[in-house]
C-alpha cells in the first residue's frame, strides 16, 4: 500500500503543480496524506495553503495554520476516497478561487477494507 500511497501522491502533486519534496504521507490507524500548494487564498493571504488526504474523509484544502489553532478548511472533496488527479486539481483551482469556498459535498464513502484502498492505489504503483 504504501508504494500506492507514494504514487497516488505524486500524481496528484504533478496534477497540481508542487514538486515531490513538497508532499508527505503516512499509513498507521489511518492513511494520510499532504501536499504544501504554493497559492494563497485571498481570505487568509499571509497564510500558507495545504492540500491533506485521509482514506476516512478524502481530499480537503485548508489554510496552514499553528499548532495551537483550529484548522481551517476552505473546502472538502468527498466521494472516491481515490478521485483521479486531474480531479483533485480542479478541485483545488475551484477552491483557491472561490468557486467551491467552503462547499461541502456528500460524505465519502470509506473504503470497506485496506485491502478495497491498496488495490485502488496499486494503478498507481510505478
Amino acid at each position: 500500500m504504501s508504494l500506492g500511497l507514494a504514487g497516488y501522491l505524486r500524481a496528484v502533486a504533478d496534477a497540481v503543480g508542487v514538486p515531490a519534496e513538497g508532499t508527505t504521507f503516512e499509513i498507521s490507524d489511518t492513511a494520510t496524506a499532504y501536499v504544501a500548494l504554493a497559492r494563497r487564498w485571498s481570505a487568509r493571504p499571509s497564510r500558507d495553503l495545504m492540500l491533506v488526504w485521509s482514506e476516512r474523509t478524502g481530499w480537503a484544502v485548508s489554510v496552514e495554520t499553528d499548532p495551537a489553532e483550529a484548522p481551517i478548511t476552505i473546502a472538502r472533496l468527498h466521494g472516491d476516497p481515490l478521485p483521479k488527479p486531474e480531479t483533485v486539481a480542479r478541485f483545488v483551482a475551484d477552491a483557491v478561487d472561490h468557486r467551491r469556498g467552503g462547499a461541502q459535498s456528500p460524505a465519502a464513502p470509506t473504503p470497506s477494507t485496506r485491502a478495497v484502498l491498496a488495490r485502488g492505489l496499486a494503478r498507481y504503483i510505478t
